[in-house]
């Protein structure tokens, strides 16, 4: 499932996601068994002109057998002759290939789980703040703008909403099996709940702020899930880059490969 998140301010955004992938595995009598590696790279980030732009992802973790960061080689070969291009064209661009991919695997014609889910970020040249855009392969492939300055992540999310909502997603779900819920209802709770809400004050306190907020999300996420009885999606070591409009993109922290060579 996974966990990613983006910061946006004035100052510039940051991109972030833990590594571990949770897989079902079948083994040759038929059994299924629950595996994670901690080694999955979910943040997408790109050779110049494109260092002004990223991209991460969650949900499916990829296309029949290959995992989203299995394609880089592809997706720069693609870029390799391209001027610097704008947010919106750059997410397009990648929106594409990853439906071309998805077409070309007949069976997944009739999918009906989860997406797999990009949120990009970056700087349009000439431009003073950045652009973030949203698609869903292969439902909703069609770039969706979010808002210039706030948060937003996705994936195994429930225990972000907790602390940032201040409510679980599901607890309309669970509202609604004691007393009965209108449509109305349902929709009046983000504006119930807004109170309970933890404010961060992004445009106040700079580009560290975005990072430590960015790391705050996902680290309680992975220790939560760690001590206590939960499905164990996110863990691993939690990469994060920023993307400036003068600098472009600089990792922060990123994991290396690991282990002796005999």
């Amino acid at each position: 499932m996974s966990l990613s998140v983006i910061v946006r301010g004035p100052e510039g955004l940051v991109i972030a996601a833990e590594s571990r992938s949770l897989l079902d595995f079948t083994l040759p009598n038929g059994q299924k068994i629950p595996v994670n590696f901690d080694g999955t790279n979910k943040l997408l980030t790109f050779d110049h002109p494109h260092n002004f732009v990223a991209a991460v992802t969650y949900g499916l973790g990829g296309i029949g057998d290959r995992p989203v960061y299995s394609f880089m080689p592809e997706i720069e070969a693609t870029l390799a002759t391209e001027e610097r291009m704008p947010v919106e064209e750059f997410s397009r661009k990648l929106s594409s290939f990853f439906m071309n991919e998805w077409d070309n695997r007949p069976e997944l014609k009739n999918y009906a789980g989860m997406p797999i889910t990009f949120l990009v970020g970056g700087f349009n040249e000439s431009e003073l703040y950045s652009h973030t855009y949203e698609m869903h392969i292969p439902f909703k492939p069609e770039p969706i703008e979010l808002p210039q300055i706030g948060i937003n992540w996705g994936g195994q999310r429930e225990l972000v909403d907790r602390l940032v909502k201040g409510y679980d997603p599901a607890l309309t779900e669970h509202l609604s099996k004691a007393w009965p819920l209108t449509e109305e209802h349902v929709k009046a709770m983000p504006a119930i709940a807004q109170p309970l809400e933890v404010i961060f004050p992004l445009g106040a306190m700079g580009l560290q702020g975005y990072v430590d907020v960015a790391i705050l999300l996902i680290r309680t996420t992975i220790e939560t899930q760690r001590l206590a009885l939960y499905l164990r999606a996110c863990g691993g070591s939690i990469d994060v880059a920023t993307i400036t409009r003068q600098q472009g993109l600089r990792y922060v922290q990123r994991k290396e490969v690991e282990g002796e060579i005999y």
